[in-house]
């Protein structure tokens, strides 16, 4: 294939270029923060420095992914991603540029269509495994998705999306976790056994878009952030570089899904760029995880505050002797857990913040470094400040609005007004309120907005409302964030119920099956208060804020 000229864009199909924020609103890009930022060529395909690099350096034999009993190398995830790549490019018509949604628990073929997709050239549209028709319809739609990749297991609530949303999404293609089934629905599978894996991949752009990723939005609706292969390669060299320096000989378990950037970084981005090896776990329980990490002697844990605290007394009996760093992120980790840990496995947690926006972590502070219950420093490559409304940094030690900005930054697919609200004079405002002190360490206060963290998901206060408003004895209601022990917090629902409603547990429970069935499950209100009327202003807006001071 031909290569296009010095920092040219190799897609054909030029829709998310187009659906880029106009150039007054783009956040301002900095990869003058490190040599590795610096030196990036105009033509890059990230599957080139995670994937091809240690093959051609002659590693392609170091394990690269575990799952069950079975590992695979760089080789096989060579071999098995080119072969999808050809079958995309050839079988499906995929041309670069195009979206694929990919849908799939974390296995090895997840990741082996997640590197096909961008050596095509193509979009990934990861998705969580969780998310139901209707959520899996508004992202093809809003995206613009034509192809997907989906392992068999997951695929009803797809099927049924794609019902909705013909002439849009045209050609899917099943596959199971390792892609070696004879099950005649796995298309993916058999069309694997013919062909080799020779593809090498499309010579992009540094800057052609690489992913959308869906947030899990604040006000209903997800919205998707574009991220290039520039981004991908950035996140790589700047949070493991300057926090946990990884070797080829480690290997990395948790929780996180693939399709959320925190495990797309931890489980790919980041060991692969070094040669390193991931365990993968479909159905991260406390003791699936636990197990992988004594099995396979995993030296890295990424997972969430709520994850630490269900392990904790599990620990306690197991051989760790293998663990280097444990690393938490999704939602703030509290100190008295951070203490827990530490007294328990003498490990001290790496706390971390990043976001979708900004692709991964962004603060973060490792080893000696760390200050138990701050987020800790902006790594190398970032800054970061404390600002209040106008955009005025704050003096030090008193809360305010968090502004960052580094190599990777906030573009939203076509949505103007909030990329105006997150991105200020260049500054990516994530919608924390933190303060920092004398020292520069960073330490969390509060969410500005109405988005609940429960359990390391982040959960949409007004989507759950527009679920449970749909069901026909609900009259109104307004769904907040309760602090929870184990949970860090829980999404709580107060409900006004129609005329003659029965305010009970059955109705309470009704309701949570209600909400259960049409969108993500993790997302159901683990409280509902029944309430004769709703705080409001005198305009009817809800006060939010007088329900959280119950």
């Amino acid at each position: 294939m031909s290569a296009p000229g010095k920092g040219a864009s190799a897609h054909v199909d030029q829709f998310v270029k187009g659906m880029l924020p106009p150039a007054e609103l783009m956040p301002d890009m900095d990869f003058s923060g490190t040599k590795a930022l610096a030196s990036y060529p105009d033509r890059l395909n990230i599957t080139a420095e995670l994937l091809t690099k240690h093959i051609e350096e002659g590693n392609g034999d170091r394990p690269a992914l575990h799952f069950g009993d079975v590992t695979w190398t760089y080789n096989d995830l060579q071999d098995k991603s080119s072969r999808i790549a050809r079958i995309l490019m050839n079988n499906m018509g995929v041309k670069a540029g195009n979206r694929v949604l990919l849908r799939a628990p974390n296995n090895p073929m997840a990741v082996a269509c997640w590197f096909a997709i961008l050596k095509a050239g193509a979009v990934v549209v990861a998705t969580m495994p969780l998310l139901r028709a209707k959520e899996l319809k508004y992202i093809i739609q809003k995206a613009n998705v034509t192809f997907a990749l989906c392992d068999l297991a997951l695929q009803e609530e797809l099927d049924a999306a794609r019902m909705d949303c013909k002439g849009v999404l045209t050609s899917l293609k099943s596959f199971t976790p390792l892609g070696d089934s004879n099950i005649q629905l796995a298309h993916l599978d058999w069309n694997m056994q013919t062909g080799d894996g020779s593809f090498g991949y499309v010579n992009t752009s540094a800057d052609d878009p690489a992913i959308i990723a869906f947030t899990s939005g604040t006000t209903g609706d997800p919205k998707g952030t574009i991220h290039f292969h520039r981004d991908l390669l950035a996140a790589a060299d700047c949070f493991p570089q300057n926090v946990l320096p990884i070797k080829p000989s480690d290997r990395t378990t948790g929780s996180p899904p693939l399709a959320f950037t925190f495990g797309l970084g931890a489980f790919v981005l980041f060991p692969m760029r070094y040669g390193a090896s991931t365990i993968l776990l479909p159905i991260p329980t406390p003791d699936l995880i636990l197990e992988a990490i004594v099995k396979y002697k995993a030296t890295t844990l990424y997972t969430a505050p709520t994850m630490y605290r269900a392990l904790m007394d599990m620990v306690k009996n197991a051989n760790l002797n293998s663990l280097k760093w444990c690393i938490s992120a999704g939602e703030h980790l509290p100190k008295a857990t951070w203490e827990d840990w530490h007294e328990t496995t003498g490990i001290k947690i790496i706390d971390g913040i990043g976001s979708t926006e900004l692709l991964h972590i962004f603060i973060s502070a490792g080893g000696g470094a760390i200050r138990p219950g701050s987020t800790g420093k902006a790594i190398p490559g970032y800054q970061a400040k404390i600002v209040d409304d106008e955009g005025n940094e704050k003096p030090r030690g008193e809360p305010g609005h968090l502004a960052v900005k580094g190599p990777t930054g906030c573009r939203y697919l076509e949505n103007e007004e909030r990329q105006r609200a997150y991105v200020q004079d260049g500054w990516n405002l994530t919608g924390d309120i933190f303060s920092q002190d004398e020292e520069g360490y960073f330490w969390f206060v509060a969410r500005g907005d109405d988005m609940i963290i429960s359990a390391g998901y982040n959960i949409s206060g007004p989507e759950v409302e527009d679920c449970l408003l749909t069901h026909p004895n609900v009259f109104e209601c307004a769904v907040i964030a309760s602090p929870d022990e184990e949970r860090g917090n829980i999404v709580h629902a107060y409900v006004v119920l129609n005329q003659g409603g029965d305010a009970s547990e059955y109705t309470a429970m009704e309701l949570q099956n209600f909400v259960k069935k049409n969108i993500a499950p993790y997302k159901y209100p683990r409280a509902i208060t029944f309430v004769n009327e709703l705080p409001k202003t005198q305009t009817g807006k809800l006060q939010r804020f007088k329900l959280r001071e119950r």
